[in-house]
């Protein structure tokens, strides 16, 4: 049995609290932390049956029949909350982003390499039915080659103002997901992006220089073409879809709707609006992530999505924002060079032993 604790038991942090509680018979929450932690929190924690809470993480990290953290804190507070999580020998599941700045990445990924333990970023895309037929599809190359990727991303609505002001923007915010699913889907590194957006939707995400309307291109380390379109609302509802054109065809992944029932009459063909927004539309992604989390740890596997992943995403991020603002192609080893000071490290970032586990390169190509 895994005891967990979570730090933060906002939206994210309930969500997996109730999976767990509901379909995770190896693992149980002994303590969740909350700074702002209110009546509300603790009779939901109550009903779970969690019968620890307190305002300081720190009580987490020194109990030590807790085995492993949810970070589901605010963003820049998990890059501090995860190196004392490593630093108590406590297996780690962060959500993403790890953090908007790659340097303090860079140092969590440096302290990992001290300890023996998990370090799992939330991209529960990987986990999702859809996504993971579509990467099946292509690893069994019933499409040949890639050659062009598309994915398609929209919000049904914007997000609140204050929201908008602490997210980091539209490229580390919403696109993460959509950088980590190009590096997943075609198991290649990203070379270079351009990338174009405007404000068409909310007038006063200008004023936050930041837009809510954009379009990625990217080039792949396997030569594979990409292309990423974003908005912040559709108003037909959540937009998720994915094709992959390839040398022997093509594949692709449509929206998710409540069923799949079909009205033809005479005034057309009816089908349903997809799912309203993330929390349905991914609802088995959720609980599937914090399963393959626990297995890992009590199989002593290496995670599907590591530190490193969670780096790249924010490093493509980075050149995106760099991209749309200097309106040209911006390669990630110039990002590199910036955020280290000018320096490549021998063209190459060095990681611990652990995420040496993963299947994928840990030399990021393209360095110049």
């Amino acid at each position: 049995m895994i005891n967990i604790g979570i730090i933060g038991v906002g939206r994210i942090g309930r969500v997996h609290g109730e999976n767990i509680s509901r379909y995770i018979r190896n693992a149980r929450i002994k303590t969740i932390a909350d700074p702002y932690l209110n009546d509300e929190q603790i009779i939901w924690a109550t009903r779970l049956g969690i019968q620890n809470w307190t305002k300081c993480y720190k009580d987490i990290l020194t109990d030590n029949e807790i085995h492993a953290v949810l970070i589901c804190s605010p963003t820049d507070t998990h890059c501090e909350i995860a190196i004392d999580c490593i630093h108590a020998g406590k297996h780690i599941f962060c959500e993403k982003p790890i953090d908007k700045n790659i340097i303090k990445i860079y140092n969590v990924i440096c302290e990992l390499e001290k300890y023996n333990v998990k370090f799992q970023v939330g991209f529960n895309r990987r986990f999702d039915h859809n996504f993971k037929a579509i990467k099946q599809a292509i690893q069994s190359h019933k499409i040949g080659q890639p050659h062009i990727l598309r994915i398609t991303s929209r919000d049904p609505y914007p997000p609140t103002l204050n929201y908008s002001k602490i997210c980091g923007g539209l490229f580390v915010d919403m696109t993460i997901h959509d950088f980590d699913m190009t590096r997943y889907l075609l198991d290649a590194e990203v070379m270079e992006v351009f990338a174009v957006g405007n404000t068409l939707i909310e007038p006063t995400i200008a004023e936050l220089d930041d837009v809510d309307t954009a379009i990625i291109t990217m080039k792949m380390s396997d030569g594979t073409l990409v292309v990423i379109d974003n908005s912040r609302q559709a108003v037909y509802g959540y937009d998720q879809r994915v094709e992959v054109f390839g040398s022997k065809g093509q594949a692709s992944i449509a929206n998710d709707t409540k069923t799949s029932l079909v009205i033809s009459d005479n005034q057309g063909i009816h089908t349903e609006k997809p799912l309203n927004f993330f929390l349905e539309r991914y609802t088995r992604s959720y609980a599937e992530e914090i399963k393959h989390f626990i297995n890992a740890i009590l199989s002593n596997k290496p995670v599907l999505v590591n530190a490193y992943d969670g780096l790249m995403a924010v490093l493509i991020g980075v050149a995106s924002i760099k991209s749309l603002k200097e309106n040209r192609p911006v390669k990630l080893s110039e990002i590199e060079k910036l955020e280290n000071g000018g320096k490549t490290n021998g063209d190459e970032i060095y990681v611990n032993n652990y995420l040496r586990l993963s299947k994928r390169s840990l030399r990021i190509q393209g360095h110049s």
